[in-house]
């Protein structure tokens, strides 16, 4: 059984460590909200744009633009965005995990990875990687993420592949973030049923081709740079939760240790009083 200064000494470090993993918790929380704000933010811009093509698609001959050309799929491209620091508990884990069981059904994948996490497990697994990215997973910007998007849409337009995924953790709420992996090129409408869809005919100007034109590049560089706002949004919950679970299993700990030491102490006091009153009874025998 350890010696009672020796259970002191653990208590001091487990509420040193405890002491850090507050103050993390504190940071997480504070960057969370400004990561949520951003994130909901962006949405309604996204799914304005993406309606756009919803109500072009099905009106427009594919072949009027190369983002929207659909072919045989030999190979396919996926953006995987992780985080670059851990202490977010299975956060990396279970994304990377999806993501590499959705390749697992696709002819052949080329990865572009955004994140530390990403790129090193990624060479781990020896998965062949186009691009790597790093060092802005907890405050993305359009300037990052813009760069992370031309590569996947060079490489559509060039035939190097035929779909392009971008794998993130979606954010729902604090407690709960959702592995997620999106097809973004080609791109096409989403949940329309075309064959239901009125027989509209609308007016552009200068034309629809030009609409199209203008909107296709815009959108598939804020569907890679919603994802890194939906990603690091999650990653800071993700964190605030685990340095929470951390702080509450540094006090569980600082209990059991301070009642081990408290009966360690009891235990020295005992024997000490043994040795006293023995050592009495033995002068009085003398």
């Amino acid at each position: 059984m350890p010696s009672e200064r020796e259970i002191r000494r653990r208590i001091r470090s487990v509420r040193n460590i405890q002491q850090v993993t507050k103050a993390m918790q504190t940071v997480a929380a504070s960057r969370m909200r400004r990561a949520q704000q951003a994130v909901l933010a962006s949405r309604p811009y996204e799914e304005r744009l993406r309606s756009i093509l919803n109500d072009l698609g099905p009106y427009t001959d594919p072949k009027t633009h190369p983002l929207l050309a659909r072919r045989d799929v030999k190979r396919a491209a996926v953006i995987l965005i992780t985080t670059d620091r851990g202490l977010v508990g299975a956060l990396n884990t279970n994304l990377i995990r999806a993501a590499l069981r959705h390749s697992e059904n696709l002819p052949a994948t080329s990865w572009v990875a955004v994140g530390r996490k990403a790129i090193t497990q990624l060479r781990r697994v020896r998965q062949p990687i186009a691009a790597e990215f790093s060092g802005f997973s907890e405050r993305p910007t359009t300037q990052d993420t813009t760069i992370v998007a031309r590569v996947a849409t060079e490489e559509f337009v060039a035939g190097r592949v035929d779909e392009v995924y971008v794998a993130y953790t979606r954010f729902i709420n604090t407690l709960r973030q959702v592995p997620s992996v999106r097809r973004i090129l080609p791109l096409v409408p989403e949940e329309e049923d075309l064959d239901s869809l009125p027989p509209l005919q609308y007016i552009f100007e200068p034309d629809a081709e030009t609409v199209l034109e203008a909107v296709l590049p815009r959108l598939v560089e804020l569907t890679v740079y919603q994802a890194a706002l939906d990603n690091a949004a999650s990653e800071q919950s993700a964190r605030m939760v685990a340095m929470r679970n951390a702080t509450d299993n540094a006090t569980e700990l600082i209990e059991d240790y301070t009642l081990a030491a408290n009966k360690a102490r009891q235990g020295r006091i005992t024997k000490e009083m043994l040795e006293i009153a023995s050592g009495a009874e033995a002068l009085s025998k003398g």
